[in-house]
Parts: structure tokens; C-alpha cells; sequence
């Protein structure tokens, strides 16, 4: 049973993966206000939607090659060969193939948290907003006090690509989870004893 729950929760988690990594991952934008006097002039100076692969392609075309292969390693290559190899395994029952194929999933299920890390810290730098930063100069022309107010604001958001990439990564430790503690109880219940 353990096996079967297995498999289909890392299919519904490739379910995820899908728009987790095409759908935009958060939202950042940047805006610049300037008042002198009664008017007021202003202007978004950064306003920007980034999707796992959006942000692996803007940092490779940004010649940032070693963090885009890492990200694109960790956070595309490793869940999808995971993915692959856990249903390879489903469908080899009770075959050596079977247990050396989940043990080196969960082997290497340890490096594929490197892409939750990775995706968190990224993340956690760009979802900070900052609060109004404001700088106030007043000049005097002609005997007339003019008052310049130039603040700038940041915000960011997760957006949904995060929230179906977090359930994916959820779903498929899980999944990876029963898929192997049923190798283990299959080798428990046929063991002498």
C-alpha cells in the first residue's frame, strides 16, 4: 500500500513541479515618488515578475553561470530524475533494480533539498520590503522656499510559483518517504525470524 501512495503522491507532486517552475516564483517592485512644492512626479523604477526559469535565464544571460547551473541543477535536474527514477522503481516490483533505484533516491534526496534551501534564501533576500525611505531638501530661488521630497519604496511578494514549487517539494519527500519505507517493510516481512 505504502508503494502505491508513493508513487501517486510523486505524481501529483510533478503535477506541481510543473507550474512551480514556469508560473512567477515572486514579484518585486521599486518606485520613486519626488514632490516640490504641490507637485508631485512619479515613477516605478523596478517592477518585475520572476519564475524559476525566468530568474535561471537572467542570471545566465547576466554571465552569473555557476549560480544559474546550481539553481537549474538542484531546482530542475534532481526532482525530475528523481521523479523518473522513483517511477522507474514502481514499476520494476520486488527486483533488485527496485532497491538499489530507491536507495539512491534517497541518497541523493538529500542533495535535492539543496533546491528548498536555495529557493528559500533566494527568496528571503528579494521578499523583504522596505519600508519608505525619504530624503527632504528645501532651496531658496528668487527669496521663494521650495520644499523637494524624493522617497523611494520597495515591495516583493512570493508568487505562485513559490507556493506550487513548496508543495512539490513537500509532496515528493513524502512520496519518496513511502515509496522506500515500503522497500524496507518488504524486506522486514520476508526476513527469517
Amino acid at each position: 500500500m505504502k508503494k502505491h501512495l508513493g508513487f501517486v503522491l510523486n505524481i501529483a507532486a510533478l503535477a506541481l513541479f510543473i507550474p512551480g517552475i514556469i508560473l512567477p516564483m515572486f514579484s518585486m517592485s521599486m518606485e520613486m515618488t519626488a514632490r516640490l512644492s504641490a507637485s508631485t512626479l512619479s515613477s516605478d523604477l523596478l517592477n518585475k515578475e520572476l519564475s524559476l526559469l525566468a530568474t535561471i535565464e537572467e542570471l545566465w544571460q547576466d554571465q552569473r553561470l555557476l549560480v544559474a547551473a546550481l539553481i537549474f541543477l538542484f531546482s530542475i535536474c534532481i526532482p525530475l530524475l528523481k521523479t523518473l527514477l522513483v517511477s522507474l522503481a514502481y514499476f520494476k516490483k520486488n527486483t533488485a533494480l527496485e532497491a538499489k533505484t530507491l536507495n539512491f533516491v534517497a541518497s541523493i534526496g538529500k542533495w535535492s533539498m539543496a533546491d528548498v534551501f536555495v529557493v528559500a534564501v533566494f527568496l528571503a533576500v528579494l521578499s523583504t520590503n522596505h519600508a519608505e525611505t525619504a530624503n527632504n531638501q528645501q532651496f531658496s530661488i528668487l527669496g521663494f522656499k521650495l520644499d523637494l521630497l524624493i522617497s523611494s519604496e520597495t515591495f516583493s511578494a512570493a508568487g505562485l510559483g513559490f507556493y506550487y514549487f513548496t508543495g512539490y517539494c513537500l509532496l515528493s519527500l513524502l512520496g519518496t518517504h513511502f515509496s522506500h519505507s515500503s522497500l524496507k517493510q518488504g524486506h522486514h516481512v520476508g526476513a527469517p525470524g
